[in-house]
């Protein structure tokens, strides 16, 4: 009477445990380590030219030092870092970059729309995708067919003539 009982009960606990949705994607910290990623170095100290005109302390406000990545991005690309400040148009030198990656008209949802066409992608790759015994990264595993090979594109645009830049070979 016992054996049955105790199949059941782990019959059940499966199909309990592959009714939950965690998504594609099982990845997990290694450690209780520190995160590299939330130290971001700071730009280095500087001395002023003339220590009689240094501006007021702004308690909460930014330094000199303080990192920015957006604008280092944007003055790395060549860009102006002052457009960034909201309020300012798009600069007349971006004008027609602006204009050629909007020719076909932007979508205000565009980010809702992909979610929804994935989740309907993900409902039709079956319900097994997201039953596990163990801790399985299946992201890969679904998107297999939409993944771009490296090295077939490289090959195609080479024979097409396109002049590429050399690649580690295919089986690395």
């Amino acid at each position: 009477m016992r054996l049955p009982r105790s199949i059941f009960a782990v019959t059940l606990a499966f199909a309990a445990a592959g009714c939950s949705n965690i998504g594609l994607r099982h990845l997990e910290a290694p450690g209780p380590g520190p995160d590299e990623f939330a130290v971001m170095p700071v730009k280095p100290l500087t001395q002023p030219q003339d220590y009689g005109f240094l501006p007021a302390p702004s308690p909460g406000g930014a330094n000199l030092t303080d990192p920015n990545p957006k604008a280092d991005a944007v003055v790395a690309l060549g860009g102006n870092a002052a457009a960034l400040t909201p309020g300012n148009a798009i600069p007349s030198s971006d004008s027609a970059l602006v204009s050629a990656s909007s020719r076909y008209g932007v979508t205000a949802n565009t980010r809702q729309v992909v979610d929804t066409e994935d989740a309907e992608f993900r409902r039709r790759q079956g319900r097994l995708t997201q039953l596990r015994l163990f801790k399985v990264d299946r992201y890969s595993q679904v998107y297999r067919r939409q993944a771009l090979d490296a090295s077939k594109q490289t090959q195609a645009a080479r024979r097409a003539g396109i002049e590429t830049p050399s690649a580690p070979p295919a089986d690395e």
